[in-house]
């Protein structure tokens, strides 16, 4: 097997067949999944510091954020009102719920979120995936669709449409951030933006593997 086949091998389990396997056992694994994408980050972020074609400074810096924030800042604010709006009309008793609800839950939300769930999500899904997979799938415009499929399928084990929906739109979003700016932290922050959003506005009941849709 030469590295070619070994690398769409390794995509094939990691990204496909693991997020399958876990579907078929997301009753057992409902309180390990956070352990397991941390210790998914883990390995991947193992085998990018010790890859001497990986850039190690797309983990820390900025990169072009100059050339998104115009248009991530943009869109999240008109997606932000208009989702607010709308999931207003449809569901008002569940509008804002955990603020108005749990108002410590949801502080401690905004600061346990970003640093637990967005970072590991994006390292593996946009930093790894981008640079790992760069010589089997060499078109930009293609590792971004699959990115977004990936992450889709990945959400798959919270058993619900409404999960993979909103993760695929997410991750074509992010995957096209990364493809731009190619850093780690600007996806960090546009993520940590529309996940915080989804929670806050009362979506986040979707992202439960006890809720159906």
């Amino acid at each position: 097997m030469n590295s070619s086949q070994y690398r769409w091998c390794e995509l094939i389990f990691v990204f496909f067949g693991l997020p399958l396997m876990a579907y078929q056992f997301r009753a057992q694994l409902s309180n390990w999944l956070l352990p397991a994408l941390i210790i998914l980050m883990a390995i991947c972020a193992f085998l990018l510091l010790t890859d001497p074609h990986f850039k190690r400074f797309r983990l820390t810096t900025l990169g072009t954020f100059s050339a998104v924030k115009k248009r991530l800042f943009t869109f999240f604010l008109i997606g932000a009102l208009f989702s607010g709006m709308l999931y207003g009309l449809i569901n008002q008793d569940n509008w804002f719920a955990l603020p108005r609800q749990s108002p410590l839950d949801w502080l401690r939300l905004l600061i346990v979120y970003p640093l637990l769930s967005v970072l590991p999500q994006e390292l593996i899904f946009r930093s790894y995936f981008f640079h790992r997979y760069k010589r089997i799938i060499p078109k930009k415009s293609h590792r971004v669709i699959l990115s977004a499929l990936t992450f889709a399928l990945a959400h798959c084990v919270y058993d619900n449409v409404m999960a993979i929906l909103l993760s695929f739109c997410g991750g074509l979003l992010f995957a096209y951030t990364y493809a731009q700016s190619r850093s780690l932290l600007v996806c960090v922050l546009e993520h940590s933006l529309w996940g915080l959003w989804i929670f806050t506005l009362g979506l986040g009941g979707y992202l439960d593997s006890g809720a159906n849709w």
